[in-house]
């Protein structure tokens, strides 16, 4: 994996993050019927995306509590309950105490120990920073099933990107598969610009495996917006702002994005 630029919030910060977009999400979905369909996740409704969720806190607090040194079953995250007509109530008190305990289990190990995760990092970091994104990303998810605003500070999406960046600078994404365009080759890269932040993303395609870095340099195809919008972006999620405008080569941002989005499936 490519070197980052560094992990820009802190570990307090991260946890404190679990709790206040928790807390956020509870404020967002309050008053609206766990029954609504939410539009970016298809075929799920409110009360499944606080599940999954709340199953997601669960399952990390699990890994981090037990000092697993292996995969843990993720049955929570994928196998959330098929339950309708929830209470609103008691789905708002199973999130509160679920990203409550995860925040906890996670200070109560520290920033150090050894802990499995799905990808390189092996530390609560890891985790802390994963949990961050993943409930404020489903925030956006049940701001547009609530018709709410959306608001992210710049700073945890500006982090956001920086992860998303790491996480898929893998040899295994730029592996060929038969029937899928080749992502690596002369001439591919890509670059990322946060029009509302001193932040942009330079993504280099033209060697043995995907590197990135945080620079400003001419690429085949640009991707402008807000650094929420770009999040959002990246993720398949509609925007909040005004959305991205693209510059280039559109077919290789399209073959990169589904290489890259693989695990969103």
């Amino acid at each position: 994996m490519a070197a980052t630029p560094g992990i820009p919030l802190s570990f307090d910060r991260y946890c404190a993050e679990i709790v206040d977009q928790a807390d956020l999400l509870r404020s967002t979905v309050k008053g609206t019927d766990p029954a609504a369909p939410v539009p970016s996740c298809p075929g799920w409704d409110l009360g499944q995306l606080i599940r999954h969720v709340n199953g997601a806190h669960r399952w990390v607090a699990t890994i981090v509590g037990t000092r697993a040194a292996e995969p843990v079953s993720d049955e929570l995250v994928n196998e959330m309950p098929k339950l309708t007509g929830e209470d609103p109530a008691a789905l708002d008190a199973l999130l509160a105490e679920g990203a409550t305990r995860l925040s906890e289990t996670l200070r109560d190990a520290g920033p150090d120990v050894a802990v499995w995760t799905v990808a390189p990092g092996g530390t609560p970091v890891f985790w802390a920073r994963r949990m961050t994104h993943e409930t404020a990303l489903h925030r956006a998810d049940a701001a547009l099933a609530a018709g709410r605003e959306y608001v992210l500070d710049a700073d945890v999406a500006r982090d956001a990107l920086d992860e998303w960046m790491g996480f898929h600078a893998v040899e295994e994404i730029a592996e060929d598969q038969p029937g899928v365009p080749s992502l690596l080759g002369p001439g591919r890269t890509l670059h990322f610009h946060a029009t509302d932040a001193d932040a942009e993303w330079f993504v280099d395609l033209t060697g043995k495996a995907p590197v990135w870095r945080a620079a400003h340099e001419k690429a085949a195809v640009a991707v402008r917006g807000t650094v929420t919008d770009l999040v959002l972006f990246l993720y398949g999620r509609p925007a909040v702002a005004g959305g991205v405008e693209t510059l280039g080569d559109r077919q290789l941002l399209d073959v990169w994005l589904e290489r890259t989005r693989f695990w969103l499936q």
